[in-house]
């Protein structure tokens, strides 16, 4: 009996295996978040410590967005060679060194060398962690509960939100330093739980690995509560046929992955742009009764529904409708700021961006991972994650010159970087909603 690996996974459908993979990959994808989000927060407490200017103090996140694009670059392809499990071990080790190391940084310098290694960390966990909870995901639930592996990322945004609200509560002498230890923690308690996670049986069964992706899968089986596979199965990949891809841009791959890397370059630039100088802003100046931590928190707050409807939508609508509509949504609220005329109108707009971009995340990260093969998705995965950062390098450098002609009109130029990734994705012909990704 041949089976692959879709099939042998719908036997044992989404249960305890799948939770656990979950806490664990989230826990992770906690602290990822963490580390990006606290860019925004900590830089004003970073150019007091050392005497620099906010601007200057940002080269903190374009320093660990270089090394985000880096890590996404390499890793992604190195965990299509050499397998997904001690690239992820691995990159959550490093992850929780320099993060730790950067809280006892000395002087500016030191501080952005150990965010540039933090961010080669961080760049190599997020795409590896996608593609490798996907594979071990039956089609029929994988959209959902990748949304909801992203909706993690609104958990790291909170506690970064009130570490940063308590730290100044509390009067910290340098605020950076609490919220890169705590941005650290989650990755040092993560490391211990990798080990526990099986590599792919998707790549072990593409490296001829037959023993060993059987005895994964009939571990998925057994904790799910379903019987292991009959005696006589014989698990297979869907073979590459003849004149397949063989790079993520050969010709049948080409236009979709132009596609969805520029949705990926355009939805960070305006991310990165919103988030990387909006927690300075609400911190000191704000907007009228619009500033402080506490709106901070909401905003967070804000993100969790916006997972929640993507986690809806890429299942009952697809991957592509919901993707395309939260990027329409995001667009609306960076433009209801580039008008708003008072607080309440402001208050507003930030909300609705806050849960419209995440959203978009959220069936963003849904549908990259299943179009690819298992022997280009770490690559694909690897690739998007650069893009992506190559828009977080850019966003604090070459957004300052636009945020200096006016904070709306900044926020008002993302809803137009929004509604051109929306046309982007025309790009992308496939709907991948119940689609195996063998």
């Amino acid at each position: 009996m041949k089976l692959t690996i879709d099939e042998a996974l719908t036997r044992g459908g989404t249960g305890t295996f799948q939770w656990r993979l979950l806490g664990i990959f989230g826990l992770v994808w906690a602290a990822d978040a963490m580390q990006v989000i606290a860019v925004g927060f900590a830089a004003p407490s970073v150019a007091v410590t050392f005497g620099v200017e906010r601007v200057t103090a940002l080269q903190i996140g374009t320093v660990f967005f270089l090394g985000m694009f880096l890590g996404a670059f390499v890793f992604g392809r190195v965990a299509d060679r050499i397998g997904r499990k001690w690239v992820l071990v691995g990159t959550v080790a490093m992850d929780a060194i320099f993060g730790l190391a950067s809280v006892m940084a000395g002087d500016f310098t030191w501080l952005l060398i150990l965010r540039f290694l933090t961010g080669v960390a961080v760049g190599g966990t997020l795409p590896v962690d996608y593609a490798m909870m996907a594979e071990f995901l039956p089609p029929k639930n994988r959209g959902r509960w990748l949304v909801w592996l992203e909706g993690f990322w609104a958990v790291g945004t909170i506690v970064v939100a009130l570490t940063a609200w308590a730290a100044a509560s509390f009067g910290a002498a340098a605020p950076w330093r609490w919220i890169f230890l705590v941005a650290a923690l989650p990755a040092l308690i993560g490391f211990g739980l990798r080990f526990w996670i099986p590599e792919s049986p998707m790549y072990l069964v593409r490296k001829g690995r037959q023993i060993e992706a059987r005895t994964v899968i009939d571990r998925v089986l057994r904790t799910n509560g379903a019987a292991p596979l009959p005696a006589d199965a014989h698990l297979i990949s869907t073979p590459v046929p003849e004149g397949a891809a063989r790079s993520i841009l050969d010709a049948p791959l080409r236009r979709t992955t132009i596609g969805v890397l520029a949705v990926w370059f355009l939805v960070s630039l305006s991310y990165y742009g919103v988030f990387v100088w909006v927690p300075g802003q609400l911190a000191t100046e704000g907007f009228g009764f619009v500033r402080g931590y506490g709106f901070l928190v909401i905003l967070a707050l804000a993100q969790i529904p916006g997972y929640a409807l993507a986690a809806w939508g890429v299942e009952a609508l697809g991957r592509k409708p919901t993707l395309t509509g939260f990027l329409i949504l995001s667009a609306a609220g960076c433009g209801l700021f580039a008008v708003a005329t008072g607080p309440v109108l402001v208050a507003t707009a930030l909300i609705v961006m806050s849960f419209a971009l995440l959203g978009t995340w959220g069936a963003l990260y849904a549908l990259t991972p299943e179009l690819y093969p298992t022997h280009l998705r770490g690559t694909g995965m690897g690739t998007a994650g650069a893009m992506a950062r190559l828009g977080g390098i850019l966003a604090p450098s070459l957004l300052a010159v636009v945020f200096a002609r006016g904070f709306g009109l900044a926020i008002g130029s993302f809803a137009v970087l929004l509604l051109l990734a929306a046309l982007a994705l025309l790009l992308v012909r496939v709907e991948t909603r119940d689609r195996a990704i063998g």
